[in-house]
C-alpha cells in the first residue's frame, strides 16, 4: 500500500477522519461524467487527502540511510502523478485502483492516492473487483516494508496494520455503495409508484367517462327515440287525422320534457361530483310498470309475462339491471320495428336467477331510418357480464328480434 504504520500516518479513512464519498460512478466505457458542485467538492477533498497522506511519505524517505537522490525524486514524481490522477477516478475506478496499488509498492508518496483509489473502487464497482485489488495490495504490503524498512517497527505488525487499513477503507466504501443503491432503489420505487398512481388516475377517468356515457345513453336514448319515432310519423303522414297528430305532438312534448328533466338531473350529479348510486336517478324493478305504460302510450303493443317467485323481493341492483335491459330492448324495437307487438317475460327466483326475455315481431312495412350509435346491445352485454350474468341477442326464426338475459339472484 505504501503507507507506513508509524506516527506520521494518522490521517486515514480507517482512523475516524471522514473521507467524502465520491459522486455517482461514471460509465464503464470511460465517457466523461458531468460533475455538479457536490462532486467537485468531493473530488477536491479526496485530492487534498491524497496529497496530505502522500506528504507523510517524505518522512519515510528521509529516514532511509543511503537512499539515492534520484530514487527520492522519482518517488515524489510518481506520488504527484498518482495524486493528480485522483481527478479521473470516477471515469476509471478499476484502472486507477490497480495503477496506484502497483505504484504505491515502490513509491511512498503514492500511498494517499492508493487509499483514495481503493475507496473509490469500493463505491463504484462490484465487490469481486474490490476483493481482487485489496488482495493484491495486501500481498504486496510485505514487499513495501522490506524496501523501506524502519528501525523499531515490527514487520508483522506493519502488515496487520495495512490489512486493517485496507479492510476499513473497503468497508467504508461498500457502506457508501449500499447506501447509494438503497437511495436509488427508493427513488425507483417512488417513480414507479407515481407512474402507477397516474395510470390508476387515468383508468379512473376512463371508467368515469364510460359510466357517464352509459348513464346518458340509458336515461336519454329511450326518451329521444320515442320523440324521433313520433316526429318521423308526423313527417311521413302529414294527412293523418287531427286527433292522431295532436296525440303524437303530446307524446313529443312529454318526451322532450322528460328528457330535459333527466339531462338536468345528470348534469347536477356531474357538477356536484357525487357519482354514488344515491345521487343518480336509479330505477328499480318497481318502475318497470311505468316504463311499459309509457311504451304502450307511444303506440307499442306490449305484453308483460311476469312469473317471479311469490313474495320474493328483487334486490335493487338486480332490478335496475332488468329495467335497463327492458328499456334498451323497447328502444330498439321502437326504432327498428315501430308498431310491432313486444313481449316481455320475467321468470326466476332467489337462488335460481332471474331470466329476462324480450321479443318483438317483424315490422309490418318499411321503417323510416332512425339514427343510433349501435352501442346499446354492447352496453347491455357488458352490464350483464358485470352483474355476473349473461346476455344473448339475435333475429327470430319467424322474423323480428329477441334478447334473452340471465342474471344471478342471491338466495
Amino acid at each position: 500500500m505504501g503507507i507506513r504504520a508509524d506516527r506520521h500516518h494518522h490521517a486515514t479513512p480507517g482512523s475516524g477522519r471522514p473521507v467524502p464519498a465520491p459522486g455517482p460512478a461514471g460509465p464503464a466505457d470511460g465517457r466523461p461524467v458531468r460533475r455538479g458542485p457536490r462532486d467537485w467538492l468531493a473530488d477536491f477533498t479526496c485530492f487534498v487527502l491524497a496529497v496530505a497522506i502522500g506528504l507523510t511519505g517524505l518522512d519515510v524517505l528521509r529516514d532511509q540511510p543511503g537512499l539515492p537522490a534520484g530514487v527520492a525524486v522519482a518517488d515524489q514524481v510518481a506520488g504527484a502523478l498518482a495524486c493528480a490522477a485522483v481527478w479521473v477516478r470516477r471515469r476509471y475506478p478499476l484502472g486507477f485502483a490497480v495503477a496506484t496499488a502497483v505504484v504505491a509498492v515502490v513509491a511512498q508518496t503514492a500511498g494517499g492516492a492508493a487509499v483514495v483509489a481503493l475507496f473509490t473502487l469500493a463505491v463504484h464497482r462490484p465487490f469481486r473487483q474490490v476483493a481482487w485489488v485489496s488482495a493484491g495490495s495486501l500481498a504486496t504490503a510485505p514487499l513495501t516494508f522490506w524496501l523501506y524498512p524502519e528501525p523499531g517497527l515490527d514487520q508483522v505488525a506493519a502488515v496487520v496494520f495495512a490489512a486493517v487499513l485496507i479492510a476499513a477503507t473497503v468497508g467504508w466504501g461498500m457502506y457508501v455503495r449500499s447506501r447509494r443503491q438503497l437511495l436509488l432503489s427508493l427513488r425507483e420505487r417512488a417513480r414507479r409508484a407515481e407512474a402507477e398512481a397516474e395510470l390508476r388516475a387515468a383508468q379512473a377517468q376512463r371508467l368515469a367517462r364510460e359510466a357517464i356515457a352509459r348513464e346518458m345513453h340509458d336515461v336519454l336514448a329511450h326518451r329521444l327515440t320515442l320523440l324521433s319515432v313520433h316526429a318521423g310519423a308526423l313527417e311521413f303522414r302529414p294527412d293523418a287525422p287531427t286527433a292522431e297528430i295532436a296525440r303524437a305532438a303530446g307524446v313529443i312534448r312529454d318526451s322532450a320534457h322528460d328528457a330535459l328533466q333527466d339531462l338536468r338531473a345528470i348534469i347536477g350529479v356531474l357538477r356536484t361530483g357525487d357519482d354514488s348510486d344515491a345521487a343518480r336517478p336509479q330505477p328499480t324493478l318497481d318502475a318497470l310498470t311505468d316504463l311499459l305504460d309509457e311504451a304502450r302510450g307511444g303506440g307499442t303493443p306490449l305484453t308483460l309475462d311476469r312469473r317471479l317467485a311469490a313474495g320474493a323481493d328483487v334486490p335493487p341492483a338486480l332490478g335496475r339491471t332488468v329495467y335497463r335491459v327492458v328499456q334498451e330492448c323497447l328502444t330498439n324495437a321502437r326504432k327498428h320495428a315501430p308498431g310491432a307487438p313486444v313481449t316481455v317475460t320475467l321468470t326466476g327466483g332467489p337462488g335460481a336467477g332471474l331470466s329476462v326475455d324480450v321479443a318483438n315481431a317483424a315490422p309490418a312495412g318499411p321503417v323510416p331510418p332512425v339514427p343510433g350509435s349501435g352501442q346499446g346491445l354492447i352496453g347491455l352485454t357488458e352490464r350483464a357480464t358485470l352483474a355476473g350474468g349473461r346476455l344473448a341477442h339475435g333475429p327470430r326464426p319467424g322474423g323480428g328480434f329477441r334478447v334473452t338475459a340471465w342474471l344471478p339472484w342471491a338466495p
